[in-house]
């Protein structure tokens, strides 16, 4: 259950502590987005920041000053401003992500920053981070104060995601490859369908989503499965359109409920999801039909 407290962080988001020590923060300001933390002798493992300042400064207050452990290590899931525009507040961690996560932070991460600071002034001091320790393809295992930390490169959401698995405690944070309806509008379906895959082969007792609620034991399988079928539902409803020859208008069609999810969660922001998951999916399959034999 969720524990509350009186204070900044209370109002900002809700803290959750999922295991003897480890800890996740769900955002009360920004659809749900969450922040991890592995509290370890040897420092704090952060697995992503929040959006605005505050959010991540409530966050090292209650990590660094009222727990006492020092953040060693931020890993960068991957390159969206709502989980690594915090990074800067923690100039002495060391800075973990996927090389193509690098890359998209000094690209594309630096123009949507100043985008975003003309829109929102709490911004203003947000700084890009570059992560200094980075991994290709594969796994990277990360020891810290008795706790095996692995990183695999699971693309789907987005190309350059890297999910966490904290294998002493088969506590898995997918980042935004879990969420209430999953999303690859920048990314890829197929890829999100095998990263899903495997994340089941890795048979985790919990799993942190991107955005909302943490899946608990025993609901693993079934969740994971629900958005495969999901994944599979759009497949088919856009190849039908596109064997029919309509045009992207026919997309708004298919239905949310259609394919198996609930319109409800993350204040609704679901719908606006799923319609680009579409719009995507649409694109991609397009261009399978119309490349060279």
């Amino acid at each position: 259950m969720p524990i509350t407290q009186k204070g900044t962080l209370n109002w900002l988001m809700v803290r959750e502590r999922i295991a003897d020590d480890i800890y996740v923060f769900t955002s009360r300001q920004y659809a749900q987005v969450t922040a991890g933390a592995i509290i370890t002798k040897e420092g704090v493992v952060l697995i992503d920041t929040l959006y605005y300042p505050e959010e991540t400064l409530a966050i090292r207050e209650f990590l660094e000053e009222r727990l006492g452990y020092p953040v060693k290590y931020v890993i960068n899931t991957h390159y969206h401003a709502d989980h690594s525009q915090g990074t800067y507040l923690f100039p002495h961690a060391q800075v973990i992500s996927h090389r193509l996560c690098r890359e998209l932070l000094d690209t594309v991460g630096r123009q949507g920053l100043e985008d975003a600071k003309t829109q929102l002034p709490d911004l203003a001091d947000v700084e890009i981070v570059l992560p200094d320790l980075v991994y290709e393809d594969g796994v990277m295992n990360l020891y810290v104060g008795g706790k095996t930390i692995s990183l695999y490169h699971f693309p789907g959401h987005s190309l350059d995601l890297t999910a966490v698995y904290v294998t002493n405690d088969h506590i898995l944070f997918a980042s935004d490859n879990a969420m209430p309806v999953p999303t690859f509008f920048d990314g890829s379906h197929a890829a999100l369908v095998n990263s899903l895959q495997a994340m089941l082969k890795l048979e985790p007792d919990t799993v942190v989503r991107g955005h909302g609620e943490v899946i608990l034991r025993g609901e693993v399988q079934a969740v994971i499965e629900d958005d495969l079928a999901y994944l599979a539902a759009v497949k088919t409803a856009v190849s039908q359109i596109l064997e029919r020859g309509k045009s992207p208008d026919a997309l708004d069609k298919i239905d949310i409920e259609a394919c198996g999810k609930s319109r409800i969660p993350l204040n609704g922001l679901v719908v606006d999801l799923h319609r680009a998951n579409l719009a995507r999916l649409y694109d991609e399959l397009s261009q399978r039909v119309s490349a060279p034999q």
